[in-house]
C-alpha cells in the first residue's frame, strides 16, 4: 500500500529541512513524496538539494496559492492513500504513516482517517503549546464551524478522483469545505487514530489575526450553503464563545 506525502512550500527554506527530515525517518518503506514549491525567491531550493534523491517528484512553478498547489500534489501522486505535510510541519514520530497504513489495512471499506495534532512555537519546537484532538469530532459539527485536524486527514486516492480536489476559490476554509464534502457530503467512512501526528509550529492564514478569522468563518458558511448544509454566521461564531468559556475539549482533550 502506497502512500504519497505532499509537502507544498513558498520561500519556507528556514523549516522545510525538518519536514523533509521527518517523512525520510518514516518506519514505512512505501512512500513516495512529492514538493511542490511556488517558485520560492529565498533558498527553498538549495535547501532541498541534498534531499533530491529521497523526493520522488519536485516541481517549482508559480502557482495560485496554497490549494491550487495542493492540487497540483495530488494531481501527480500515485499512492493508495494521500497526505498533505505542509513545509513548516513535521511528524511528530518516526511511525506516523505506519500508523495510517495500518488502520487501512485492518478495515478494507475504510476511506480516510484522521488524529490529533499539538502546535509548537519558535524556538521551542519541544514544548506542546497547544493540543488539538480530533477525538470528539462528529460530522453535525461542521456546521458549528468545527472539523477534524485538516494535516492529520488521509484519504483513499480515488475520493479526490471521485468527489474533487480543493476549492481555490476559497482562500482561507478550503481545507475546511473539503472535509465538509467529503465526510459530511459525501459520507465517506472515516476513523479517528488516537495518535498525535503532526506539529505545526504557530501561525498560518486561517489564524493570523481577528480579520482572517472573521474572513475564515465567512468562507466557512459559504463552504456550507454551496454543498446544501445549513450553517449561518452566528452558528458559526459559537466556535469562538466556546473557547471564551474555556469549553476547549476540541482542542485539548488528552490522550
Amino acid at each position: 500500500m502506497k502512500v504519497s506525502i505532499i509537502t507544498v512550500a513558498y520561500n519556507s527554506a528556514a523549516t522545510i529541512a525538518d519536514t523533509v527530515r521527518s517523512v525520510m525517518a518514516q518506519t514505512y518503506d512505501d512512500i513516495e513524496y512529492i514538493v511542490v514549491d511556488g517558485n520560492s525567491r529565498d533558498n527553498t531550493l538549495e535547501v532541498l538539494e541534498p534531499y533530491r534523491e529521497f523526493i520522488d517528484q519536485l516541481v517549482s512553478e508559480p502557482d495560485k496559492g496554497l490549494y491550487d498547489a495542493m492540487n497540483k500534489g495530488i494531481r501527480m501522486a500515485t499512492g493508495d492513500i494521500v497526505g498533505i505535510l505542509n513545509s513548516d510541519d513535521f511528524f511528530t514520530s518516526n511511525d506516523v504513516v505506519e500508523s495510517v497504513v495500518n488502520a487501512f489495512r485492518q478495515d478494507a471499506s475504510l476511506e480516510a482517517v484522521y488524529a490529533d495534532l499539538h502546535f509548537v512555537k519558535e524556538p521551542d519546537l519541544k514544548t506542546n503549546v497547544r493540543y488539538f484532538s480530533s477525538k470528539m469530532f462528529a460530522p453535525w459539527l461542521f456546521r458549528f464551524g468545527f472539523m477534524p485536524a485538516h494535516p492529520t486527514f488521509y484519504v483513499k486516492r480515488e475520493c479526490y478522483n471521485r468527489y474533487g480536489y480543493y476549492d481555490q476559490s476559497l482562500r482561507i476554509a478550503a481545507d475546511y469545505e473539503l472535509l465538509l464534502r467529503f465526510i459530511y457530503c459525501k459520507r465517506i467512512k472515516c476513523k479517528y487514530i488516537h495518535k498525535d501526528l503532526v506539529t505545526m509550529r504557530l501561525g498560518g492564514v486561517s489564524t493570523a489575526n481577528v480579520h482572517s478569522r472573521w474572513d475564515g468563518c465567512k468562507e466557512e458558511v459559504k463552504a456550507c450553503l454551496q454543498n446544501g448544509v445549513y450553517t449561518n454566521m452566528c452558528m458559526i461564531l459559537l466556535k469562538y464563545f466556546y473557547k471564551v468559556l474555556g469549553l476547549r475539549w476540541w482542542t485539548h482533550f488528552k490522550k
